[in-house]
């Protein structure tokens, strides 16, 4: 079942992680970027927003623009 325009704490519940943000980053690291981007897709708009924020503002910057490409 596809999972549509979630909140990011509904996603946390779902997913039983403490942060969807950080989870999502690190399953990119881990090199599972299928899953990121079916991850970004099932946030919601508001949520979509707080992380590409989350993304500029807590992670390293090799990863911006690959992570980037890799949910558009």
């Amino acid at each position: 079942m596809k999972r549509y325009s979630r909140t990011a704490a509904q996603q946390c519940r779902y997913y039983e992680v403490g942060n969807i943000f950080e989870y999502m980053v690190e399953t990119y690291i881990n090199g599972n970027f299928s899953s990121l981007r079916e991850l970004y897709h099932e946030l919601n708009k508001e949520a979509r927003k707080d992380f590409i924020d989350f993304l500029f503002y807590e992670v390293n910057p090799q990863y911006h623009i690959e992570i980037l490409k890799m949910i558009i």
